[in-house]
């Protein structure tokens, strides 16, 4: 077999085994050292990094960073003095007889590759090709492949088979703002990225199939946050044919368990997962969402002041957090907090603390009746040295938001956070519908697709926001990792879900033309879920930004400075897209 006339090593794979060769290695000039006259040059290679020198002085020269060669030389092994633990190639270095260089690179760089993360991150986006180059820049990519190709193992293993759908396709209603693409064959239509496979997973078992995965790309038009990519990500999306939420339940336990395990030390939650109620995760924890780490929880305290004459507390919602042993916190400490609270929309934070002689102490105790104080204590489990924490609104939801948010910033003020821990649970039977003020009718909560708990009947019920559906989301550590459903299959309950949420027929057959065509003709009862890989990478390695598992990520604005977009298109693609700026 001919070799490749440009290595016949990698430069990371070096080792005292190679001692006395002849090697040609390529590579980029990471650094030139020069020790005393002497220079070394530090080569690199996709997989690691080796040190080369020369007796020839002029040898390595005038030669920029970033540049790439070609060496040839022999291995040999370092003096003892000079060995570098830090590296895997740092007992051996080559002694180089020739070099070419294959490109020479500019003899400033935008930022120092080595320390690229530390440098503006739209500069390093606008030359991600240098950026990449850094170890653990690099490295995040390469672990994305590792996880993603065990992800491929996992589901085939389990039967599932992978599919691939398509990627422009019809606009529906589905929740988030689409990216349309104008067609040239079709004047004044357009195609759409699709949100996700959702549709064509559920035509997928219509037409017989079993089990689906897929590793699906999903476009979004949606604001970016540390947590969530502009644009575009990617899911392990799958769909089972004859499943119940159990079934889909267990496949998400072991696809979860085994990448975490895998690819963590920390400790992470056996199946089966807590399985939470969405009625008791807002109740408990104000999301659905919830730090399972967190020890502390909620009290709804609103029955406990319905006849105060306190009118903050009067006819409104009032939810406490109880935190023993913190009475002899700093006011500094305690101002923080409602510091914090003013960021979150509210007025401040009331909280008491119960003292030894069973007396309370904070500005809101003189507003507080005898039996008030007694239902407090026994409540939440008030002792000596307790601090209570009030959270109190007219609008319910907007109440328990708010205690979880506190919630949230007193788990890390208090530093009770276990960040050993990968603490799972599955958050479910989420409520069918909810009620829009705006449009002043009721909409779907989540997917419209779902099956509504108990079929038919289910939803009969008078109070529309009591109707539950078979939907489901996987959370880890208060971050949402996959969200999933029993599907609808049925027609006609379908056509009454989507007439409670103000839809005619004619609208289920416009905008879901082909759901509502294929179930006509034979659907299997189906479910699944998309655990979504992006968040799951971030998770894995503690990265603060999503952003940085993916090769070429736009900014958070939607740019992508390296390539130029979004950018202008001439009057003739626009002639023939049929599309006129106005």
């Amino acid at each position: 077999m001919k070799k490749n006339r440009f290595r016949t090593h990698n430069c990371g794979e070096l080792r005292k085994d190679h001692i006395g060769e002849e090697v040609t290695l390529s590579g980029w000039v990471e650094n030139i050292r020069d020790h005393g006259g002497v220079l070394f040059l530090d080569l690199r290679d996709q997989y690691g990094t080796v040190q080369t020198v020369s007796n020839d002085d002029d040898m390595f020269k005038n030669i920029p960073r970033e540049s790439v060669i070609t060496v040839k030389g022999k291995v040999r092994e370092r003096d003892e003095e000079t060995i570098n633990k830090r590296i895997v190639t740092g007992e051996i270095e080559v002694l180089v007889d020739s070099l070419d260089i294959q490109s020479k690179a500019k003899n400033e760089l935008p930022f120092e590759v080595m320390s690229s993360r530390s440098s503006n991150e739209e500069i390093r986006l606008k030359h991600r090709y240098l950026d990449l180059r850094n170890e653990k820049v690099k490295n995040n990519i390469l672990f994305r492949s590792e996880v993603i190709k065990y992800m491929r193992t996992l589901m085939e293993e389990k039967g599932f088979t992978e599919f691939q759908t398509p990627i422009l396709t019809a606009s529906s209603p589905e929740g988030a703002r689409e990216f349309i693409v104008p067609s040239r064959k079709f004047h004044g239509n357009f195609y759409v990225l699709p949100q996700a496979p959702q549709i064509f997973k559920q035509l997928l078992m219509v037409s017989g199939f079993d089990k689906y995965y897929q590793i699906a790309p999903c476009f979004r038009d949606e604001d970016a946050r540390a947590d969530r990519l502009y644009g575009e990500f990617y899911q392990l999306d799958f769909e089972m044919s004859f499943a119940t939420d159990e079934d889909v339940y267990k496949v998400g336990e072991k696809v979860f368990y085994d990448i975490f395990t895998k690819f963590t030390n920390k400790q992470v939650s056996k199946a089966p997962f807590r399985r939470i109620k969405f009625k008791d995760a807002i109740l408990k924890y104000g999301t659905d969402k919830p730090d399972l780490r967190n020890p502390l929880e909620l009290v709804d305290l609103t029955y406990e002041f319905r006849d105060t004459t306190f009118k903050p507390f009067s006819g409104v919602t009032v939810k406490g957090i109880t935190v023993h042993g913190i009475g002899d916190k700093s006011n500094s400490w305690f101002n923080e907090l409602v510091d914090y609270a003013k960021t979150i929309d509210m007025p401040g934070i009331g909280y008491i603390t119960l003292l030894e002689d069973g007396t309370f102490k904070g500005p809101i105790d003189k507003f507080l009746s005898d039996n008030e104080r007694d239902e407090l204590i026994k409540k939440c489990e008030l002792k000596t040295n307790s601090v209570l924490f009030f959270i109190a609104d007219r609008n319910h939801k907007k109440a328990c938001k708010q205690a979880g948010l506190i919630r949230d910033e007193l788990g890390r003020k208090l530093d009770i956070i276990d960040k050993d821990k990968f603490e799972f649970c599955i958050v479910n039977d989420f409520p069918m519908y909810e009620w829009s003020e705006e449009e002043e009718r009721f909409d779907f909560t989540h997917n419209p697709f779902s099956m509504p708990q108990g079929g038919m009947e289910g939803l009969d019920n008078e109070n529309k926001e009591d109707i539950l559906a078979y939907q489901y989301d996987f959370v880890c550590n208060g971050i949402e990792l996959a969200s999933g459903a029993v599907r609808n299959h049925d027609l006609d309950i379908m056509r009454k879900a989507f007439a409670i949420a103000g839809y005619s027929e004619e609208v289920i057959k416009d905008k879901f033309k082909s759901l509502y065509t294929a179930f006509q003709y034979g659907a299997p009862p189906h479910a699944g879920m998309a655990p979504g890989i992006d968040r799951i990478l971030m998770m894995l390695k503690d990265e603060d930004r999503i952003r940085e598992f993916v090769a070429f990520p736009m900014t958070s604005g939607g740019q992508d400075l390296m390539m130029g977009s979004p950018n202008e298109v001439t009057e003739m693609q626009l002639r023939e897209a049929h599309i006129k700026i106005r």
